[in-house]
């Protein structure tokens, strides 16, 4: 027999809250967008066919959004685990930055050296991640000793990160050769990271993926999960249960910021073979987006990673087609984060169908015994 589930049970309500509300939220978003383009005189319906045929339409557009997606997999790593926390870091943009620089500063020297590809590869991500880890866990020890909100401190200290990477580029770390473009020196096309066999795509997808499942596994099928997640529930219950608040604040932004430090050791390996200003492209502040649509949840941001890589390599097709400035989708991008934010208050409110579920037969009479 079936009885009526109804979304009572709060495990139920939640896993199906996270999926529907952001998605109610991705399609008011398209309409909101859909309407601002048709009042500058777009159709609607043909730019979101465009964009569809620039994302994911052709094999070109699947490799060029599968490219783009590579590093918001790492950089919404960066805001999903300190969430986990009730931490809000939005940093990750300077943690990418000072990852790709410290990258080249290790590799550099070993590869002139003339160590063998994967020592050099090694110790520029050892290099990027290190000075991601410190970067953003130096915002994670300022909340837990001064009390300073990771927020602001991880914002600002973006600003200082494009600032020394610009310093050490234009300065210390710049290449003769390099004039109207300040850059570091190539790392050579031998040092790179190459592309998956049959593929236009780099391997730091794939490293992408599989830090998205080990940052799921850690905080969710191990006990210093289970720990970051119960000081992230109730900062008082986790204090009264001994646990290490402060050093678990500290660790988890570390690790984020490690994510994040690798994005840019990717970045530099992978796409422009050296360190520049164009390594402040924006994916930190996608990532932000990405983490906030997968509701921090590792898993779910490698399907809403190739959503955005998607929109953002669908682009250039709009600006072709259409002659629509190249950043028209940052507009989506805005609207949907806007509106993804209004979202939040649907939790706990949303009304939910109920769902069937199978009810154990009601057990069979007894048998006559033949007394009377």
């Amino acid at each position: 027999m079936l009885q009526a589930r109804t979304m009572s049970d709060p495990k139920l309500r939640q896993a199906a809250e996270a999926v529907a509300i952001p998605v109610l939220a991705v399609a008011v978003s398209m309409v909101l967008f859909g309407a601002f383009v048709a009042a500058v005189g777009v159709d609607p319906i043909e730019l979101y066919q465009l964009m569809y045929r620039g994302a994911f339409g052709t094999w070109f557009s699947w490799q060029n959004t599968l490219q783009r997606a590579a590093p918001l997999l790492l950089v919404a790593l960066c805001t999903a685990l300190p969430a986990q926390m009730g931490l809000v870091v939005i940093g990750a943009e300077g943690a990418l930055v000072l990852g790709g620089l410290a990258a080249m500063a290790a590799g550099l020297p070993l590869a002139d050296a003339g160590a063998p590809v994967l020592v050099v590869q090694l110790a520029m991500a050892a290099a990027g991640m290190a000075a991601g880890a410190v970067w953003i866990g130096v915002a994670g020890g300022l909340r837990h000793a001064r009390g300073v909100s990771e927020t602001i401190s991880s914002l600002l200290m973006v600003y200082i990160a494009i600032a020394v990477l610009n310093h050490m580029v234009e300065g210390p770390m710049r290449d003769p050769a390099s004039l109207n473009k300040p850059s570091t020196p190539a790392i050579g096309d031998g040092f790179m990271i190459g592309d998956m066999p049959g593929m236009d795509v780099h391997w730091g997808f794939v490293i992408g993926v599989v830090f998205c499942l080990a940052a799921w596994v850690l905080m969710f099928k191990t006990t210093f999960g289970f720990a970051a997640r119960m000081v992230g529930g109730n900062v008082r219950a986790g204090r009264a249960a001994g646990l290490p608040v402060g050093w678990l604040i500290v660790a988890v932004t570390m690790i984020g910021g490690a994510a994040a430090g690798l994005a840019g050791m990717v970045e530099v390996a992978a796409v422009h073979g050296r360190a520049n200003a164009t390594l402040a492209a924006g994916y930190g502040f996608t990532g932000i987006l990405v983490a906030f649509l997968a509701r921090q949840n590792p898993l779910a941001i490698i399907p809403v990673a190739i959503l955005m890589g998607g929109i953002g390599a669908s682009g250039g097709l709009l600006q072709r087609r259409l002659d629509l400035p190249d950043a028209t989708v940052l507009v989506l991008q805005g609207i949907l984060f806007v509106v993804l934010l209004a979202s939040e208050t649907l939790y706990g409110r949303l009304r939910l169908p109920s769902l069937p579920r199978r009810r154990n037969a009601a057990p069979a009479a007894p048998a006559a015994t033949g007394k009377a």
